[in-house]
């Protein structure tokens, strides 16, 4: 991991805001900047120092993960400890990650700064890590690519044996052991499968309902390595599909192709969505295509770059995100199709391989 450089752009950034330190909690934001995957901990980055505040549990983790960290062994209430690591570290002015500090938590800092005595002042900070994150290193994306290849594998598996009679629990279970055997780590997020008019549900919680002939079914699943994500979606048809399964995965296929061909380095997440979002309302189903194109993907299945109606992010070489329209019918069901996908040379490179 080139933890190096990332700290250095971090510590930028608290240049340019003129803050003394920051305090990463987020989990995805901790093993990014130090390699530590344990559950629980605090860094407190500064411009010399670094340090990585745990409990008993992961000590020795600590020690083999993240080697250029100091180790600060918590113990006791947030009284005891917090004020100790910053009259340590000389920090007057401290960002945290707002989006991540529970309410809870941060009157519990502003407790035990006030009851030290000590003066610190505390700076809500939004997507500092993230937006480092979005730009992927040579790592990141091999890691991503090895999560999509193990999703292609599972998905041909289900392609083989999905039929009608099983349940749509039947199909997610046989999905996610087949995951884990091709080698992935806790899957990203649960599995989607929806039948029927269960497939008008962007997500769909697997049930019990028996998969029929000649309905649509949506799964939408990914993969895990080293902490990187995959993201896909395909829409199945057993037996024959019928007119109105025909068009619509018509229409959607269109509007992902027409993504995929004109999303190039430097195209906005706003404009990248209107490539595919034009297409289908140009079809007559701009209302049933509720939910953005896509979103970036990573250490979190679901991080920055955001493509959706008005976002402003800049799509750049070696960013990897999803592209996925989707069109869903009360009462009938819906179509998905979703590829994990990156900018390379300048344009956009499929990284899912599965069927369409």
């Amino acid at each position: 991991m080139k933890i190096d450089k990332r700290i250095t752009e971090l510590r930028q950034i608290l240049k340019e805001k003129n803050i003394d330190a920051i305090l990463i909690s987020r989990p995805e934001n901790r093993y990014y900047l130090s390699g530590f995957s344990g559950s629980a901990g605090y860094l407190f980055i500064t411009y010399n120092s670094l340090v990585l505040a745990t409990d008993f549990r992961y000590v020795e983790q600590v020690k083999g993960q993240a080697p250029a960290y100091t180790l600060f062994r918590i113990s006791g209430s947030t009284d005891k400890w917090f004020p100790e690591i910053i009259d340590g570290l000389k920090i007057k002015k401290l960002g945290f990650e707002s989006g991540d500090i529970t309410f809870e938590r941060y009157q519990n800092f502003l407790s035990a700064i006030d009851k030290a005595g000590i003066k610190l002042e505390l700076t809500p900070l939004t997507d500092a890590v993230e937006t480092i994150r979005m730009v992927k290193d040579t790592e990141e994306m091999a890691c991503i690519e090895h999560a999509a290849e193990i999703s292609d594998k599972s998905f041909k598996h289900i392609e083989e044996i999905i039929h009608a009679g099983m349940t749509e629990l039947d199909v997610a279970w046989e999905l996610e052991k087949s995951l884990r055997e091709a080698g992935s780590q806790s899957i990203p997020f649960e599995i989607i499968v929806g039948s029927g008019p269960n497939a008008a549900l962007p997500h769909a919680q697997p049930s019990g309902r028996v998969i029929q002939e000649g309905e649509p079914i949506v799964i939408d699943f990914g993969a895990k390595v080293e902490g990187y994500c995959s993201d896909v979606t395909r829409t199945l048809c057993i037996g024959k599909p019928d007119n109105t399964f025909n068009n619509i995965y018509r229409i959607v296929l269109e509007a992902q192709l027409n993504a995929i061909t004109k999303i190039v380095d430097g195209t906005t997440g706003a404009e990248a969505d209107k490539f595919a979002r034009s297409i289908i309302e140009e079809a007559g189903y701009g209302e049933a295509f509720g939910h953005s194109l896509g979103h970036g993907i990573g250490l979190a299945a679901h991080e920055k770059p955001n493509l959706h109606r008005i976002s402003g992010d800049i799509l750049t070489e070696n960013m990897a995100f999803t592209i996925e329209p989707g069109i869903y019918l009360a009462g009938w069901g819906g179509v998905r199709i979703e590829d994990t996908v990156m900018v390379k040379n300048g344009k956009i490179s499929v990284i899912s391989k599965s069927t369409k």
